[in-house]
């Protein structure tokens, strides 16, 4: 094994593609830019939003700039469908600006990895939603959200994606909410090659 491999190491499983989340989630709350770009490769491809980004560089001036501006962040990250070196995830992150104004951000992520275990693409999609302090979820001191914290699911925030024709798509629409439920548990067989993909 390679001394840069970040384990879990695809092929995922169930098990290992939740650890993998878990510790994007636990690096992100550090707000510790060169800590996170470790998870990545040197020349990892990013989409955020409409920025484009590639390396281990551009990826550590990007958290440096987001978190200046995003500021007391709280993220948390849920698994949605894992196959082979590739996890789709779901994310919030609640957030205020230097007015005091606060923000829940709603996400979708496609991840790839390398065989040593670090992501070599990222694909995020954000929407960000203006909120009153009250209406906050993500109460936890900064830093590792505790174990004990309700996920997503528990707190009742919405999820929405989809997968069509073998290969993961996640979308912000909603209305396919439905169309996802009816995957949860079930296997989807890749055309021409029985693979699946296997959807929490």
């Amino acid at each position: 094994m390679s001394s840069a491999a970040r384990p879990p190491l695809p092929p995922f499983t169930f098990e290992t593609a939740v650890q993998k989340v878990r510790m994007a989630e636990d690096a992100w709350n550090s707000r510790d830019p060169e800590r996170v770009s470790l998870a990545y490769t040197v020349d990892s491809t990013w989409r955020n939003r409409s920025e484009f980004l590639q390396g281990r560089e551009a990826i550590v001036a990007f958290l440096t700039r987001k978190w200046a501006k995003e500021q007391d962040y709280r993220l948390i990250k849920e698994i949605w469908a894992w196959h082979d070196n590739r996890i789709a995830v779901r994310f919030a992150y609640e957030w205020h600006d230097e007015s005091g104004q606060w923000f829940r951000a709603y996400g979708n992520e496609n991840w790839e990895f390398d065989e040593y275990g670090l992501m070599r693409k990222r694909i995020a999609s954000i929407n960000d939603l203006a909120i009153a302090e009250p209406e906050r979820k993500f109460h936890w001191p900064q830093g590792r959200r505790p174990d004990e914290h309700a996920g997503l699911s528990a707190l009742g925030l919405k999820r929405c994606g989809v997968a069509l024709r073998g290969v993961l798509w996640v979308t912000h629409a909603c209305h396919l909410l439905d169309m996802r439920e009816k995957l949860v548990d079930a296997h989807t067989v890749i055309e021409g090659e029985r693979q699946s993909i296997h959807f929490r």
